[in-house]
Parts: structure tokens; C-alpha cells; sequence
């Protein structure tokens, strides 16, 4: 426990310190955000806001799980607790840094041609696609091999099984399609937070809140972990065959401490917007914990605030196709309530009581499962 609140504390103190830095770069680089002229007119007021902050937390992040590891260093090895970097790490932070360098080039593109425009959607969605494709297929290969007892575990990150708040023995997909769901899941959570991330500080907030969600999650797995019960203990329901769940903890609990030290500066008035560099990052993060903790269709609950703004955007979609108008006056789902006349910071407040929501009903549900699992 000692490495994953190490972690959070140096990726909170680096990312605090690091983004005023990163202002004024970003700022004689003159990467400012482009704004659109159909948006709301408080946007106005924002452009030149220098984007892609996304770059500090990630650089924070991966450097305290680093630090987290040195710390670790001392410590005597457990099943669930490597003292070296192990695939769970490659294919969490690989996920968050290459899903980053496809925001980042988006970002770049923007700030390049000075419009809002960027990376085409083609091109957005096939570096996703291939992004998704080669972690899902790393995190469903290399187990690594724990003998206990009469047990022999063969752990990988991802699993070819859906599951809920554990894999669900009945819901078997196979190899293929395992990694499509992978995909898939990487995809959606991507693009989820990307639209989110459309107020000071919004999808920064609810980030958090999701993150030390499953910084929880995981830690509790590790409390209850299969290998490391006693061989006539080994096989019960209440433990979890996840694969280095304090790993994962590290990296939640890394990450939503890099994120709290951005939204110090993020929050309205933000001095700095993360970008589609940070939210397609966290995106790809969020996706994949949901993944390497086994609480893939916990995810739509977990992350409730982006599920309803998402859905916003495709009923808009699909009523002005279909019948030519509009049910909110402009999606996503924030800014239609900007455009009723709410304040920023009332909407980012609410909408963060929203995330807050989900996030607890979801812990419910998860410890639910616990609770009937051990009766």
C-alpha cells in the first residue's frame, strides 16, 4: 500500500508543479486552442488557452509508478505484489501513452492549422484501432505462471471472459473476439471522455472520481487475492484471480493523483485544456483498468457521466437524421445546458455529482458481489 500512495503523492506534486511550466511552453509555441464559432459565445473568451496539458499527467503518471516501483524495491515479493514492471504496467501505461500520441497528434494537427478540425475521423479511429488491437492482443498473451499447491494459475492481463465485478464462467467469447471486445471497450471509453472534455475541468473531475474507483477496486482484489490464500483456501468465490492488482492500483491511484494536481490549474478559468492528448489518454486508461480488473460491464456504471453524454450525442445524431430536429439545443450534453443559460461551473459542479453517483452505485455493486460471493 505503502508504493501506491507514494505514487499518487509524487504524480500529484510533479503535476502541480509541472503544468504552469507547461503553460508558458505551450503558450511561446502559440498551441492555443482553437475554438468553434457555432459553440457557445463564453468560448469565445477561451481562445488561445494553450492545449495538449494532457502531456503533463501522463508524464507524471509514468514517472511515479516508477518511483512506486524503486520504493517497492525493499519489500518482500508476494503474488500480487512484483517487484518488477510486469505486463499488467506495460499494457495500463502503454494504453494511456499511445492513446495520448493519438490525441497529440490530433491536438497538433488543430494548433497547425489553427481550426478546430484536426485529425480526420478516419485517422483518429484507425490509430485507435490499432492502438486497442495491439495491447488487447499483449494483455491476452504472456500469462505469467503462479504454482500453489495443487493450483496452477496462468494470469493474463485481459480475459476471454465478460465479467461484471468478476470473469463470469458461463460468458466465454474466445481469443478473437476477446480482443475485439477489447478493442471495442478502448474505443468507446476513448471517445466517451474526448467528448466529455468539453468544460474547464469537467472530464478532468470525473476522471478522478472514476480512478480512485478502481484504485479501490484493484487494492481490494489484492486483499483477496487467489495465489496468496493458503492451498485448502485456494478455489473459494470471495478471492480474484486478476493479475497484479496492486499493479493496477499503482497505476489508478498514480494517475488520479497527476490528475488532481491538473485540476488545480484546469479548473475554471483554466490557464490550460488537456486536449484530446489527455482525454483520449484517460480514455484509454479507464478502458483498460476495467479490462485488467475484470468490471467490464461495471464500466457503463463506473463511468455514468460519460455514458449520458455520449448518448447524447447519438440521439442528436440520429433525431436530426431521421426527423430533421434537434432534442437538445446543442450536444454534447454540457453545452446544451450553456446555451439554457447555466453557469460553467454550475454544470461542471452538477454533472461532477453525477460521476460521483455512478461511481458509488458501482462500488455497491462490485461489494454486493463480494458480500453474496463469501455467503
Amino acid at each position: 500500500m505503502r508504493a501506491v500512495i507514494i505514487a499518487a503523492f509524487v504524480a500529484f506534486v510533479l503535476s502541480l508543479l509541472a503544468t504552469p511550466f507547461a503553460v508558458r511552453v505551450f503558450r511561446a509555441l502559440k498551441a492555443g486552442q482553437p475554438i468553434r464559432e457555432i459553440g457557445p459565445a463564453t468560448h469565445l473568451g477561451k481562445r488561445g488557452t494553450p492545449t495538449m496539458g494532457g502531456v503533463v499527467f501522463i508524464l507524471a503518471t509514468v514517472i511515479a509508478y516508477g518511483v512506486g516501483h524503486l520504493v517497492s524495491i525493499g519489500l518482500p515479493e508476494s503474488a500480487g505484489r512484483p517487484k518488477n514492471i510486469t505486463m499488467t504496467g506495460i499494457v495500463l501505461l502503454g494504453l494511456f501513452v499511445c492513446c495520448g500520441l493519438v490525441g497529440f497528434l490530433d491536438d497538433w494537427m488543430k494548433v497547425k492549422k489553427k481550426n478546430s478540425a484536426g485529425l480526420n475521423k478516419r485517422g483518429k479511429l484507425i490509430g485507435q484501432v490499432l492502438v486497442g488491437a495491439f495491447f488487447g492482443i499483449l494483455a491476452l498473451n504472456f500469462p505469467r505462471v503462479l504454482e500453489r499447491g495443487n493450483q496452477i494459475y496462468e494470469l493474463t492481463v485481459g480475459s476471454e471472459y465478460l465479467s461484471l465485478a468478476r470473469d463470469v464462467e458461463w460468458m466465454r467469447t474466445g481469443t478473437i473476439v476477446a480482443v475485439v471486445i477489447f478493442i471495442f471497450v478502448i474505443m468507446s471509453t476513448s471517445n466517451a471522455v474526448n467528448l466529455t472534455d468539453g468544460l474547464d475541468g469537467l472530464a478532468t473531475g470525473a476522471s478522478i472520481l472514476v480512478l480512485m474507483a478502481y484504485t479501490m477496486i484493484a487494492f481490494w482484489q489484492y486483499r483477496h487475492w487467489c495465489p496468496d490464500y493458503p492451498p485448502a483456501r485456494q478455489g473459494e468465490a470471495y478471492c480474484y484471480v486478476t493479475r497484479d492488482p496492486l499493479e493496477i492500483a499503482m497505476v489508478a491511484a498514480a494517475a488520479a493523483g497527476a490528475l488532481l494536481g491538473f485540476l488545480w490549474w484546469n479548473t475554471s478559468p483554466a490557464r490550460i485544456f488537456m486536449g484530446d492528448t489527455g482525454a483520449l489518454a484517460l480514455g484509454g486508461l479507464i478502458g483498460g483498468m476495467a479490462m485488467a480488473t475484470r468490471t467490464v460491464l461495471l464500466l457503463p456504471i463506473l463511468g455514468f457521466l460519460f455514458v449520458i453524454i455520449t448518448m447524447s450525442v447519438v440521439l442528436q445524431i440520429i433525431s436530426f437524421r431521421t426527423t430533421g430536429k434537434r432534442i437538445f439545443r446543442m450536444s454534447p450534453l454540457q453545452h446544451h445546458f450553456e446555451l439554457k443559460g447555466w453557469s460553467e461551473v454550475n454544470i461542471v459542479v452538477r454533472f461532477w455529482i453525477i460521476a460521483g453517483l455512478g461511481v458509488l452505485v458501482a462500488l455497491g455493486v462490485f461489494y454486493a458481489d463480494f458480500i453474496k460471493a463469501e455467503g
